[in-house]
């Protein structure tokens, strides 16, 4: 069974740790996660998930490292923890946003299986979707890594150069999903529902949805042609919504934020 070192128990990382712990595929005694603030991580260790501070030694117990901090920290952990990295045991892995492969090689000075990854938050219910790019890695290497992501959700493996716009998709884009749930909440209010219904019927709507096209693999608008009748309520509510905007404001907002974040 491969250890697995976490480095920043921040929201993502925890959210990390707490999937694997929930997949049964890792024992939490397998798991090791660092933060400064260890206090925060009181939750995880009641799980009997290994928490500390000390980075290196989080790095000498594992096989897999993922480095989950903020992207300014990324080249000071690399740096502390390269006199311990082993090209030949360890396989590293990088969940933050917009730091290149070569970046992390460049400052650990040498080689070494190395992976950027960008999952989004359901990854602590198991339900993320993950991609990601891999250098110096064998293609034993990718398997394992995707098997590790697909234990979370999916996994897509990409080239380095969508990880910008994967990070906008998947990541940005569950929030994207959120506020769309919450808007036909708020319709469902106005027609008449309390809020916990019309909560429940938007949340079950979406899943249901995505579940058809998941399973299905047909495009959204075979789903759409099945619901739409001729004169009917449905059509009329889709074709005022784009009247006011809705897909062409969606894409724009995906477009703002690859833009915010190829800054």
């Amino acid at each position: 069974m491969q250890k697995i070192a976490i480095l920043g128990g921040g929201n993502l990382g925890s959210a990390i740790a707490q999937g694997l712990y929930k997949s049964k595929q890792y024992a939490p005694s397998n798991i090791f996660i660092t933060r400064n603030k260890v206090e925060r991580l009181a939750h995880l260790k009641a799980e009997g998930i290994q928490v500390g501070k000390d980075n290196t030694a989080a790095v000498q117990q594992a096989d897999i490292i993922i480095i989950a901090v903020k992207p300014y920290k990324v080249a000071e952990v690399l740096q502390e923890i390269r006199p311990a990295l082993n090209p030949q045991k360890h396989i590293l892995v990088s969940v933050a946003t917009g730091i290149t492969i070569q970046t992390m090689i460049k400052t650990i000075g040498f080689e070494i299986p190395t992976f950027r990854a960008m999952p989004n938050t359901a990854i602590e219910i198991q339900e993320s979707i993950t991609c990601f790019c891999s250098q110096y890695a064998t293609k034993e290497q990718d398997t394992l890594i995707a098997d590790l992501f697909n234990l979370l959700g999916a996994s897509v493996a990409i080239q380095e150069e969508l990880m910008e716009a994967a990070t906008v998709l998947g990541a940005c884009g569950i929030a994207f999903v959120f506020r769309f749930i919450r808007a036909m909440m708020q319709g469902g209010i106005e027609i008449g529902f309390d809020a916990i219904t019309a909560s429940t019927i938007a949340e079950q709507t979406v899943k249901g949805a995505a579940e058809l096209l998941l399973k299905g693999g047909k495009h959204p608008e075979e789903e759409i042609d099945k619901v739409t009748t001729p004169k009917g309520c449905t059509i009329s509510g889709l074709n005022e919504m784009e009247h006011r905007g809705f897909s062409s404001s969606l894409i724009k907002g995906i477009l703002n934020s690859y833009q915010k974040i190829e800054q």
